[in-house]
């Protein structure tokens, strides 16, 4: 598995070396070691699976507050996203900026996010399916999020008029959860960046 640094501190690509032929392909989708090596911690302790039947739906930004926020492990089984993320780590050089980067079941590149980034994708196939490992179990009072088309991320998401669930559609601009964050953290933002 080759491992890509990305310019954000601790964010990795995983690209999968392929063993194909006549029958088909085989992969290592997921290995300890291999991600240990590469300062990848990932305790799994859940495993998710969406399905977005429309081209255009748009999943985030989602996070949750301390002391449950996710690292977590994208990749595509079947179709292809715009993965977006963005980082809410007070001291991280990339703080408030946001990365994307297109997920595919033809070109099998996972992502890693570590603690402290809102995530969210939108699909560009229709029946497009994702899995996501993640080191923490989901805890509905811990959720948070941003709303999709915040102004000072100003994300280029390639629609304006994406499928959105109702609890998506009312999450509040940057500013406004960067406050809740807060409140919930003394004082601090999301986390502080350990790499």
């Amino acid at each position: 598995m080759n491992i890509v640094y990305t310019p954000f501190i601790g964010v990795k690509i995983l690209e999968p070396q392929l063993h194909e032929d006549s029958r088909g392909f085989f992969m290592e989708s997921f290995n300890e070691r291999v991600l240990e090596r590469a300062d990848i911690l990932l305790p799994t302790k859940q495993e998710n699976h969406s399905l977005s039947v429309q081209k255009g739906t748009l999943r985030g930004l989602h996070l949750q507050l301390p002391p449950y926020e996710q690292a977590k492990l994208i990749r595509v089984i079947h179709g292809e996203i715009l993965d977006v993320i963005v980082d809410l780590r007070n001291n991280s050089p990339s703080f408030k900026q946001h990365y994307k980067i297109v997920l595919s079941a033809e070109n099998k590149k996972q992502l890693y996010i570590p603690k402290g980034f809102a995530h969210g994708f939108v699909t560009l196939t229709e029946n497009t399916e994702v899995i996501y490992k993640t080191d923490e179990y989901y805890a509905p009072e811990f959720e948070g999020g941003i709303i999709w088309n915040d102004k000072e991320l100003n994300i280029d998401w390639g629609t304006f008029e994406p499928l959105l669930s109702n609890k998506d559609r009312s999450m509040p601009p940057l500013t406004e959860a960067m406050e809740k964050f807060s409140d919930r953290n003394g004082g601090e933002n999301l986390v502080k960046t350990n790499d």
